[in-house]
């Protein structure tokens, strides 16, 4: 079982921007793809990137696609978040997960078998 725990989550402002970072156990080498989702409450989680790692070739969703960047620590066990011109829909807790295999596209969470704890993004007017 892999181990995930994600970080940098707060308040912003809209138009602003935020870092969040996804740390996996040092021991985790058989994953293969790890993904960002997002959830609001009474909402279904949505998948907003993904990535496979070492490979390093990503993939977004519409509605972040050319705001958001997800990449990998140069030797090192995190992948990033880069959220940029933050707008109030992207209010969320938000989620990194962890899969064996690796993803040619947005998956969803049922095809993740590690998660983090969530951090949550609150953007205000």
């Amino acid at each position: 079982q892999v181990r995930l725990l994600e970080s940098g989550g707060g308040s912003v402002q809209a138009g602003g921007s935020l870092r969040l970072s996804c740390v996996r156990s040092a021991l985790a080498r058989s994953i293969d793809c790890l993904g960002w989702f997002r959830q609001v409450p009474g909402k279904e989680r949505e998948g907003v990137a993904s990535i496979n790692i070492g490979v390093r070739d990503t993939y977004y969703s519409e509605s972040v696609k050319g705001r958001f960047t997800i990449s990998q620590a140069n030797g090192k066990n995190t992948v990033y978040l880069d959220m940029n011109s933050l707008k109030l829909e992207d209010t969320a807790m938000y989620y990194c997960a962890a899969r064996r295999g690796f993803c040619g596209m947005l998956y969803p969470d049922s095809y993740y078998t590690s998660w983090g704890q969530g951090t949550q993004v609150t953007v205000s007017s």
